[in-house]
Protein backbone atom coordinates (compact mmCIF):
# COMPACT_ATOMS: atom_id res chain seq x y z
CA UNK A 1 0.00 0.00 0.00
CA UNK A 2 2.69 2.29 0.68
CA UNK A 3 4.79 1.51 -2.45
CA UNK A 4 1.16 2.51 -4.14
CA UNK A 5 0.92 5.42 -1.98
CA UNK A 6 4.54 6.70 -3.49
CA UNK A 7 3.88 5.91 -7.30
CA UNK A 8 0.32 7.76 -7.02
CA UNK A 9 1.89 10.89 -5.18
CA UNK A 10 4.72 10.86 -7.84
CA UNK A 11 2.24 10.60 -10.72
CA UNK A 12 0.54 13.69 -9.20
CA UNK A 13 3.70 15.66 -8.76
CA UNK A 14 4.83 14.90 -12.40
CA UNK A 15 1.18 16.00 -13.58
CA UNK A 16 1.27 19.01 -11.68
CA UNK A 17 4.76 20.10 -13.31
CA UNK A 18 3.80 19.13 -16.34
CA UNK A 19 0.75 21.69 -15.86
CA UNK A 20 2.88 24.63 -14.76
CA UNK A 21 5.31 24.13 -17.77
CA UNK A 22 2.44 24.10 -20.31
CA UNK A 23 0.51 26.85 -18.86
CA UNK A 24 3.89 28.87 -18.64
CA UNK A 25 4.40 28.13 -22.58
CA UNK A 26 0.61 28.87 -22.72
CA UNK A 27 1.06 32.70 -21.37
CA UNK A 28 4.32 33.35 -23.29
CA UNK A 29 2.38 32.15 -26.39
CA UNK A 30 -0.73 34.55 -25.41
CA UNK A 31 1.28 37.80 -25.57
CA UNK A 32 1.50 38.10 -28.76
CA UNK A 33 2.49 40.78 -31.31
CA UNK A 34 1.43 41.75 -34.21
CA UNK A 35 0.76 44.33 -37.46
CA UNK A 36 -2.27 44.23 -38.89
CA UNK A 37 -3.35 45.92 -42.46
CA UNK A 38 -5.75 48.53 -41.95
CA UNK A 39 -6.02 49.75 -45.52
CA UNK A 40 -4.56 49.16 -48.87
CA UNK A 41 -3.85 50.98 -52.04
CA UNK A 42 -2.80 49.54 -55.24
CA UNK A 43 -0.28 46.52 -55.05
CA UNK A 44 0.56 45.55 -51.81
CA UNK A 45 2.55 42.15 -51.08
CA UNK A 46 3.26 40.65 -47.79
CA UNK A 47 5.76 37.80 -47.27
CA UNK A 48 5.90 35.51 -44.75
CA UNK A 49 7.99 32.16 -44.32
CA UNK A 50 9.17 32.41 -47.94
CA UNK A 51 5.64 32.63 -49.33
CA UNK A 52 4.48 35.99 -51.08
CA UNK A 53 0.75 36.89 -51.33
CA UNK A 54 -1.06 39.87 -51.80
CA UNK A 55 -1.83 41.94 -48.50
CA UNK A 56 -5.32 41.77 -47.49
CA UNK A 57 -7.35 44.33 -45.16
CA UNK A 58 -7.36 42.45 -41.28
CA UNK A 59 -4.88 40.34 -42.16
CA UNK A 60 -1.60 40.63 -40.15
CA UNK A 61 1.79 39.82 -39.79
CA UNK A 62 4.07 38.62 -36.83
CA UNK A 63 6.67 36.81 -37.59
CA UNK A 64 10.55 38.63 -37.18
CA UNK A 65 11.78 39.22 -41.37
CA UNK A 66 7.54 39.30 -42.39
CA UNK A 67 8.33 42.23 -44.68
CA UNK A 68 5.66 44.58 -46.61
CA UNK A 69 6.03 45.56 -49.87
CA UNK A 70 4.28 48.44 -52.13
CA UNK A 71 4.80 49.12 -55.64
CA UNK A 72 4.41 52.55 -57.79
CA UNK A 73 1.04 54.76 -56.92
CA UNK A 74 0.73 51.59 -53.67
CA UNK A 75 0.19 52.12 -50.45
CA UNK A 76 -0.95 50.38 -47.05
CA UNK A 77 -1.61 51.19 -43.03
CA UNK A 78 -1.12 48.97 -40.63
CA UNK A 79 -1.49 49.19 -36.88
CA UNK A 80 0.81 47.96 -34.34
CA UNK A 81 -1.15 45.63 -31.80
CA UNK A 82 -3.17 47.20 -29.08
CA UNK A 83 -3.38 50.67 -30.86
CA UNK A 84 0.46 51.35 -30.10
CA UNK A 85 0.48 53.00 -33.02
CA UNK A 86 0.74 53.41 -36.76
CA UNK A 87 2.68 52.90 -39.69
CA UNK A 88 2.00 54.56 -43.07
CA UNK A 89 3.81 53.08 -45.92
CA UNK A 90 3.93 54.45 -49.05
CA UNK A 91 5.01 53.70 -52.64
CA UNK A 92 7.85 51.66 -53.95
CA UNK A 93 8.84 51.02 -49.87
CA UNK A 94 9.93 47.75 -48.40
CA UNK A 95 9.09 47.41 -44.29
CA UNK A 96 10.22 44.54 -42.35
CA UNK A 97 9.75 43.26 -38.29
CA UNK A 98 13.03 43.17 -37.16
CA UNK A 99 11.90 42.07 -33.47
CA UNK A 100 8.37 42.20 -32.21
CA UNK A 101 8.17 40.99 -28.20
CA UNK A 102 6.82 41.41 -24.78
CA UNK A 103 8.46 41.77 -21.72
CA UNK A 104 7.79 40.32 -18.65
CA UNK A 105 6.54 43.43 -16.72
CA UNK A 106 3.89 44.12 -20.11
CA UNK A 107 6.30 46.40 -21.78
CA UNK A 108 6.20 46.04 -25.61
CA UNK A 109 9.51 46.04 -27.96
CA UNK A 110 9.47 46.92 -31.31
CA UNK A 111 12.01 47.23 -34.35
CA UNK A 112 11.16 47.38 -37.87
CA UNK A 113 13.37 48.39 -40.53
CA UNK A 114 12.49 50.20 -43.69
CA UNK A 115 14.93 48.82 -46.13
CA UNK A 116 13.81 51.67 -49.23
CA UNK A 117 11.11 54.01 -49.87
CA UNK A 118 8.79 56.11 -47.64
CA UNK A 119 7.26 55.25 -43.97
CA UNK A 120 5.40 56.93 -41.38
CA UNK A 121 5.15 56.68 -38.18
CA UNK A 122 2.32 57.26 -35.33
CA UNK A 123 3.18 56.51 -32.30
CA UNK A 124 1.36 57.23 -28.69
CA UNK A 125 3.39 57.93 -25.84
CA UNK A 126 4.16 54.97 -23.98
CA UNK A 127 3.06 54.32 -20.38
CA UNK A 128 5.76 51.43 -19.65
CA UNK A 129 9.08 52.18 -19.47
CA UNK A 130 10.28 48.92 -20.58
CA UNK A 131 8.44 49.89 -24.29
CA UNK A 132 10.61 50.69 -27.12
CA UNK A 133 9.82 51.59 -30.84
CA UNK A 134 13.33 51.62 -33.00
CA UNK A 135 13.44 52.11 -36.94
CA UNK A 136 16.31 50.80 -38.21
CA UNK A 137 17.78 52.59 -41.66
CA UNK A 138 20.14 51.29 -43.42
CA UNK A 139 22.13 54.85 -42.33
CA UNK A 140 21.12 53.55 -38.48
CA UNK A 141 18.67 53.59 -36.05
CA UNK A 142 15.98 55.93 -35.00
CA UNK A 143 14.52 55.24 -31.17
CA UNK A 144 10.83 56.56 -30.20
CA UNK A 145 8.59 56.86 -26.98
CA UNK A 146 5.92 58.09 -28.54
CA UNK A 147 6.01 60.64 -31.27
CA UNK A 148 5.11 61.44 -35.06
CA UNK A 149 8.11 61.48 -37.65
CA UNK A 150 8.46 59.97 -40.76
CA UNK A 151 11.87 58.55 -42.89
CA UNK A 152 12.53 58.53 -46.79
CA UNK A 153 15.37 56.32 -47.67
CA UNK A 154 17.53 56.51 -51.12
CA UNK A 155 18.65 53.93 -52.92
CA UNK A 156 22.21 54.45 -51.95
CA UNK A 157 20.96 54.28 -48.17
CA UNK A 158 20.67 57.84 -47.43
CA UNK A 159 18.02 58.81 -45.13
CA UNK A 160 15.86 61.73 -44.45
CA UNK A 161 14.19 62.08 -41.24
CA UNK A 162 11.58 64.55 -39.97
CA UNK A 163 10.25 64.81 -36.93
CA UNK A 164 6.49 65.96 -36.63
CA UNK A 165 5.56 66.01 -33.01
CA UNK A 166 7.69 64.64 -29.78
CA UNK A 167 10.98 63.95 -30.51
CA UNK A 168 13.38 61.08 -32.03
CA UNK A 169 17.14 60.06 -31.20
CA UNK A 170 18.71 59.81 -34.62
CA UNK A 171 21.55 56.98 -33.60
CA UNK A 172 24.10 56.58 -36.51
CA UNK A 173 28.38 55.78 -36.16
CA UNK A 174 28.27 55.56 -32.59
CA UNK A 175 26.32 59.51 -32.51
CA UNK A 176 23.07 60.16 -31.05
CA UNK A 177 21.16 63.16 -32.05
CA UNK A 178 17.94 64.55 -30.83
CA UNK A 179 15.54 65.27 -33.44
CA UNK A 180 12.82 67.51 -31.78
CA UNK A 181 9.22 68.03 -33.33
CA UNK A 182 9.85 70.63 -36.05
CA UNK A 183 13.37 69.14 -37.22
CA UNK A 184 14.68 67.18 -40.01
CA UNK A 185 18.12 65.97 -40.52
CA UNK A 186 19.70 63.75 -43.25
CA UNK A 187 21.71 60.95 -41.93
CA UNK A 188 24.58 58.72 -44.40
CA UNK A 189 25.64 55.60 -44.12
CA UNK A 190 28.94 55.41 -42.12
CA UNK A 191 28.46 58.84 -41.03
CA UNK A 192 27.04 60.49 -38.24
CA UNK A 193 23.71 62.41 -38.59
CA UNK A 194 23.51 66.03 -39.82
CA UNK A 195 22.85 68.49 -37.81
CA UNK A 196 18.74 69.18 -37.55
CA UNK A 197 17.42 71.80 -39.35
CA UNK A 198 14.13 73.00 -39.55
CA UNK A 199 11.20 71.11 -40.83
CA UNK A 200 10.27 71.81 -44.62
CA UNK A 201 8.35 68.79 -45.63
CA UNK A 202 7.91 70.71 -49.00
CA UNK A 203 8.31 68.31 -52.16
CA UNK A 204 9.03 70.45 -54.43
CA UNK A 205 10.79 70.32 -57.79
CA UNK A 206 13.11 72.51 -59.28
CA UNK A 207 14.17 71.89 -63.29
CA UNK A 208 17.64 72.84 -64.85
CA UNK A 209 17.60 70.65 -67.49
CA UNK A 210 15.28 68.22 -69.82
CA UNK A 211 15.72 67.13 -73.26
CA UNK A 212 17.01 64.49 -75.58
CA UNK A 213 20.44 63.38 -76.24
CA UNK A 214 21.75 60.41 -78.14
CA UNK A 215 24.35 58.30 -76.34
CA UNK A 216 26.47 55.57 -78.08
CA UNK A 217 26.55 52.42 -77.15
CA UNK A 218 28.65 50.91 -80.11
CA UNK A 219 30.35 47.65 -79.03
CA UNK A 220 33.06 48.17 -81.76
CA UNK A 221 31.54 46.22 -84.50
CA UNK A 222 28.51 48.24 -85.05
CA UNK A 223 27.46 51.32 -84.42
CA UNK A 224 24.47 51.88 -82.53
CA UNK A 225 22.82 55.23 -80.54
CA UNK A 226 20.11 55.22 -78.46
CA UNK A 227 18.07 58.10 -77.70
CA UNK A 228 18.15 59.14 -73.98
CA UNK A 229 16.50 61.72 -71.88
CA UNK A 230 19.10 64.21 -70.01
CA UNK A 231 17.05 65.38 -66.75
CA UNK A 232 18.85 67.61 -64.00
CA UNK A 233 17.77 69.37 -61.32
CA UNK A 234 17.29 69.77 -57.46
CA UNK A 235 14.58 68.89 -54.86
CA UNK A 236 14.91 68.29 -50.65
CA UNK A 237 17.84 66.54 -49.98
CA UNK A 238 15.53 64.38 -47.40
CA UNK A 239 13.24 64.03 -50.38
CA UNK A 240 12.69 61.21 -52.32
CA UNK A 241 12.56 61.30 -56.10
CA UNK A 242 10.45 58.85 -58.17
CA UNK A 243 10.76 58.76 -61.84
CA UNK A 244 8.83 56.65 -64.08
CA UNK A 245 8.40 54.46 -61.09
CA UNK A 246 11.82 54.56 -60.47
CA UNK A 247 13.48 55.84 -56.95
CA UNK A 248 16.08 57.76 -58.23
CA UNK A 249 19.48 58.70 -55.73
CA UNK A 250 20.21 63.02 -55.21
CA UNK A 251 23.52 64.30 -53.88
CA UNK A 252 23.82 65.52 -50.31
CA UNK A 253 22.27 68.91 -51.38
CA UNK A 254 19.08 67.50 -53.36
CA UNK A 255 21.33 67.69 -56.73
CA UNK A 256 20.64 65.03 -59.24
CA UNK A 257 21.60 64.51 -62.95
CA UNK A 258 20.17 61.44 -64.71
CA UNK A 259 20.17 59.89 -68.28
CA UNK A 260 16.97 58.03 -68.51
CA UNK A 261 16.30 55.72 -71.95
CA UNK A 262 12.78 56.37 -72.28
CA UNK A 263 10.82 54.75 -75.17
CA UNK A 264 7.90 55.87 -76.91
CA UNK A 265 7.31 58.45 -74.77
CA UNK A 266 7.46 62.23 -74.70
CA UNK A 267 6.57 63.02 -71.21
CA UNK A 268 8.58 61.81 -67.46
CA UNK A 269 6.13 61.01 -64.56
CA UNK A 270 7.97 62.62 -61.46
CA UNK A 271 6.74 62.01 -57.73
CA UNK A 272 8.54 63.89 -55.21
CA UNK A 273 7.82 62.38 -51.22
CA UNK A 274 9.11 63.96 -47.87
CA UNK A 275 9.96 62.04 -44.89
CA UNK A 276 6.56 63.00 -43.63
CA UNK A 277 4.64 61.11 -46.91
CA UNK A 278 3.62 64.69 -48.45
CA UNK A 279 3.67 64.02 -52.15
CA UNK A 280 3.46 65.91 -55.23
CA UNK A 281 3.25 64.48 -58.78
CA UNK A 282 5.26 66.64 -61.90
CA UNK A 283 4.50 65.36 -65.69
CA UNK A 284 7.32 66.73 -67.23
CA UNK A 285 6.70 67.41 -71.02
CA UNK A 286 10.01 66.61 -72.97
CA UNK A 287 10.91 69.00 -75.20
Amino acid sequence: MLRRYRILCLILLCTLALSVSVSARTLSVRADRWLEFRSTTGAVEVTQGGQTRTAQVGSRISGVGDTVRTADRSSARLAVDTQIGFVLVAENSAVRISRLRSTRRGGRVTELTVDRGQARLQVRSFTNPESELNIRTPAGVNGVRGTEFGVAIQPNGRTGLATLEGEVAAIAAGETVAISAGLQTMVVPGEPPDPPMPLRDDPFLDVVALGWEFEDTSTGQAADLQRIVIFQGQTDPVNLLIVNGETQPTDRTGRFDLSLPVEDSRQLQVTVITPLGTEQAYELAIP
